[in-house]
């Protein structure tokens, strides 16, 4: 896997052991919106101290996208390592 490309926001993270790009795209923020139901963006820090499972795993799968990686996990994420890998991309965006 070649090297994230900091300039547009990405990161690698390990999810069940496989290095998996992430990046915050405007596409990747529109599926998050909506899977989270925002009005607009500015909601989202507020929104993320409060998601379930659910909501984790569609942000996740937005992020995951937008860096580029298919969307669905075949192994098991633990809670810890999506949380990790969810906050370091939005901070990567930043």
């Amino acid at each position: 896997m070649p090297p994230p490309n900091p300039a547009r926001g990405e990161i690698v993270a390990l999810l069940a052991g496989v290095p998996r790009r992430l990046c915050l795209t405007l596409g990747a923020l529109a599926r998050i919106e909506g899977a989270l139901n925002l009005a607009d963006w500015r909601e989202l820090p507020a929104r993320m101290e409060t998601l379930s499972a659910r909501e984790l795993m569609a942000v996740l799968a937005a992020l995951l996208d937008g860096g580029g990686e298919p969307a669905g996990l075949t192994d098991p994420v633990t809670v810890p390592e999506a949380v990790a890998a969810v906050a370091a991309a939005l901070a990567a965006s930043a």
